[in-house]
């Protein structure tokens, strides 16, 4: 027995047709996911994981500033606090 013996399974019935055409009908959509989730739900999702994920990584820099190798491998390189977390010692203050 073949699949393909003429039976379609969505075949366009009158009545579906018929109210298809109407002006007054209810027009159904079925919206695209990925995942479960539709493109506003991502968004949503990825708004918010971003802002925490900026919280976060902001606050351990704070944190972790005043360590040695982030103090200077880091917060450093920034072109606006590399005066503020520079803690040369001056030559005259210095013992050794």
């Amino acid at each position: 027995m073949s699949i393909t013996t003429g039976f379609r399974a969505f075949a366009s019935t009158a009545r579906r047709a018929a109210a298809q055409a109407s002006a007054y009908a209810p027009k159904y959509t079925i919206p695209r996911t990925a995942g479960g989730m539709t493109l506003g739900t991502a968004i949503q999702a990825g708004t918010l994981a971003a802002s925490f994920g900026v919280a976060i990584g902001s606050g351990a820099l704070f944190i972790f500033g005043e360590v040695p190798r982030v103090r200077n491998d880091i917060l450093r390189k920034l072109p606006f606090l590399d005066t503020y977390y520079d803690r040369t010692i001056a030559p005259e203050d210095n013992p050794f």
